[in-house]
């Protein structure tokens, strides 16, 4: 089959909506020029010869900035090589895995592996948007949330417009504008640890982007909906605020998306990486007006998604129980932690998240080197706040095994 042939076929075949996005996002010919027979081989050629150099240096400018992605900052947190039975607190993963709906829905999609299968991702994000009361064209799906964190900052900030966000949060955004010459702008939370939105406007109104991480990573702690409601209404014109929600499944607090449904300048991110367990899979959504998301993803944020993590995800949002079951578990283990260190003396930040900082009273970096030792890996420090780790929720035994190994390290610091 040659191009035109090629194409003649896609015109009849007609073009889904991940199609007609790919299309708009590489800025080809509108679809119906796209599917025309009349396009010669060699224009064809040409076009197609464009589009690989553009996407080229579109990867080569990426590389060049060395940004430290979410899998990248908890790759260098984790010790390599550990033992097969390591303890692995570290990384704000989930220990149960994918859902056993999620399971069967990826095995018995495999046989199709050989296809893009894109109708699957329209699928997905038409059930998405069914079950929040969204327009379809109101969510995109994604690898992951990171990635539209990063293009988000791309799309809205410059050396004439902020990023701005809490310290400390999760860094990824602030890493990224920072490589790119932007003013990086960080709030310290207020004494609750939740986003001080007031004090966010003031340090910067010259602000394209306010990130906020709700609940906060690392913290696990909540910014009021009221709050990120105001920011939402007094920010400077042509900004956004960027709502991570990768962990409002882990807790009772009100989605932000009610913002977006009412046409704010609210761009809010979703994951299939915590309360699902599909971290490793990939999966994610941006939520947003689709004259947002359009400026977001026109930054190189458009591609075939893995059809075993959209077949996943699919299948965890049809599984009504899925989101409430871990929700119970994750707490009920998280406060028997919380439980057991007020017994024993250990002062840490009260968390409604996987996640919760506690406090080393000396490093942090020491004392993970020294967790480490006892086969139990857990999170990094920042910078703001050097004697606390943030501490991953596990399962009951491995939450067992960190308390063990914390007691023991810490009294031989005290020793």
């Amino acid at each position: 089959m040659n191009w035109g042939q090629r194409n003649a076929s896609l015109g009849q075949r007609g073009l889904t909506p991940a199609r007609k996005a790919l299309a708009q996002h590489l800025r080809l010919p509108a679809p119906t020029d796209f599917v025309s027979p009349a396009l010669s081989n060699s224009a064809v050629g040409t076009l197609w010869r464009t589009v690989a150099l553009d996407l080229s240096a579109a990867a080569s400018a990426a590389a060049a900035f060395r940004v430290m992605t979410e899998p990248m900052l908890a790759a260098a947190a984790r010790r390599q090589p550990h033992a097969a039975d390591a303890v692995l607190i570290d990384s704000n993963e989930n220990p149960l895995g994918p859902s056993q709906a999620a399971r069967e829905a990826m095995e018995a999609i495999l046989p199709q592996g050989g296809r893009y299968s894109d109708n699957l991702t329209d699928d997905l994000a038409g059930t998405f948007a069914q079950m929040e009361g969204l327009n379809p064209d109101y969510v995109r799906v994604t690898v992951g949330s990171t990635p539209p964190l990063a293009l988000a900052v791309l799309a809205f900030t410059s050396p004439q417009r902020s990023y701005v966000a809490a310290d400390p949060v999760f860094e990824l955004g602030g890493n990224l504008a920072s490589k790119v010459g932007v003013r990086v702008v960080g709030v310290p939370l207020t004494k609750t640890y939740a986003h001080d939105v007031k004090a966010m406007l003031a340090a910067a109104p010259d602000a394209g982007v306010f990130y906020i991480c709700n609940p906060n990573n690392p913290t696990g702690t909540l910014t009021p909906h009221e709050d990120i409601e105001y920011l939402a209404a007094n920010k400077p014109k042509d900004s956004i605020v960027l709502v991570d929600e990768a962990y409002i499944h882990l807790c009772d607090a009100p989605s932000t998306l009610d913002l977006v449904k009412a046409g704010k300048d609210v761009v809010v991110l979703r994951t299939f990486s915590k309360v699902y367990g599909m971290a490793g899979l990939r999966c994610g959504l941006l939520i947003a007006r689709p004259d947002l998301s359009d400026k977001v993803l026109a930054r190189g944020g458009w591609n075939f998604m893995p059809i075993t993590a959209v077949a996943a995800a699919t299948a965890s949002l049809k599984d009504p129980q899925l989101v409430p079951e871990r929700r119970r578990i994750n707490a009920g283990v998280r406060q028997r932690t919380f439980d057991w260190l007020d017994r024993n003396g250990y002062a840490y930040i009260p968390s409604e998240s996987n996640c919760f900082m506690l406090q080393t009273k000396r490093p942090g970096k020491d004392v993970r080197d020294a967790m480490a030792k006892e086969n139990v890996l857990i999170g990094r420090t920042w910078p703001v706040m050097p004697t606390y780790v943030r501490i991953t929720v596990g399962t009951e035994d491995e939450m067992e095994r960190f308390q063990a190994a914390f007691h023991k390290v810490m009294k031989a610091s005290a020793g």
